[in-house]
């Protein structure tokens, strides 16, 4: 579930807070980076939860209806076509999903002003009244419908967000990235399946939980190498004076660059420097990608870069750039 561009993100913002604290530990630090990563996995989750509770909440209006003292027509003969939708039937009964939760101890409970908020734009929305007058749909409009609510209520909700920035600073930056897995995870839902389909797991492979790892590690460890490299190439700049932000974001770079012989160097220059449009200051993608430019090609002058594997032939087709 988690992509390497996520990592990296999760990673700089270990680095940062790292270097800000004057009693943390390297091994505390470790640890904060993979709670956070945990965390994200937890919103997965929690937002498959919310749209559960969602139909729940939704059946207990009808009911509500129903038992009026003077109910209208209306109540007595609801449209049950949301609450009896295959894909909520699929998630309530997928095992993972609720092992998961009740595992980590995850619920909505508390915040029942929001489920009732979320319902009243789901039910106003123009994508839920078509579904509910359609003649006869599909799974697959079943499906739209959860999708649509997620890519355009929930990722809109002033009020979501608000609520997840009380309930964890981890969450902040990583609401849309976790709602587009969700998204992608009900893409592949099939209606013949008791529980809809699988969910993701946290990392891709076991490599993807190393990178994580070993990119924090190798930053910290080699960090006044890399500072010495960053000072040598920005003579020009007084480097107490450089966005530190900007710094942070060269020197994992770098790191990547020095100390990971499988990923191409215009892969990571890449990473980075799309990273600095979003963390740091609205020049410093530029600053950033001319710096790394001169680095990287006095190391390649040097021969200190190694690539290997998948690895080289972003090498060459760098090199062939250059010719």
């Amino acid at each position: 579930m988690i992509s390497r561009r996520l990592l990296r993100i999760k990673v700089l913002q270990i680095v940062y807070a790292f270097s800000k604290k004057d009693d943390d530990s390297l091994t505390a630090s470790e640890k904060e980076l993979f709670f956070s990563i945990d965390k994200d996995y937890d919103l997965y989750h929690l937002i498959f939860l919310l749209l559960i509770d969602l139909g729940r909440y939704a059946e207990d209006r009808i009911d509500l209806g129903r038992n009026k003292r003077f109910p209208s027509q209306e109540d007595l003969n609801p449209n049950l076509r949301f609450i009896q939708s295959r894909v909520l039937a699929q998630l309530s009964e997928n095992q993972s999903l609720q092992s998961y939760l009740d595992r980590q101890k995850l619920s909505w409970v508390k915040e029942p002003e929001l489920i009732k908020k979320l319902h009243g734009e789901l039910i106003e929305s123009d994508y839920y009244l078509k579904f509910m007058q359609m003649g006869d749909p599909g799974y697959r409009d079943e499906l739209e419908v959860f999708i649509r609510f997620l890519a355009e209520t929930l990722a809109e909700s002033d009020d979501f967000f608000a609520i997840l920035e009380e309930k964890s600073v981890y969450w902040n930056d990583d609401v849309e990235f976790v709602i587009s897995m969700v998204i992608k995870t009900l893409e592949r839902f099939k209606k013949d399946r008791a529980e809809g389909g699988k969910l993701m797991t946290l990392f891709k492979d076991e490599e993807d939980r190393l990178f994580a790892r070993d990119l924090y590690r190798k930053m910290l460890i080699n960090r006044k190498e890399i500072h010495e490299l960053i000072h040598q190439f920005t003579t020009n700049w007084e480097f107490e004076r450089i966005a530190y932000m900007d710094v942070l974001i060269i020197s994992l770079a770098l790191t990547e660059i020095l100390y990971f012989p499988g990923i191409p160097v215009k892969v990571s220059m890449n990473e980075y420097i799309e990273l600095a449009k979003f963390y740091s200051t609205d020049k410093s993608s530029i600053f950033i990608n001319g710096v790394l430019d001169k680095i990287v090609s006095h190391l390649q002058s040097e021969k200190k870069i190694r690539k290997t594997g998948r690895g080289l032939m972003g090498e060459i087709s760098l090199e062939k750039g250059k010719d």
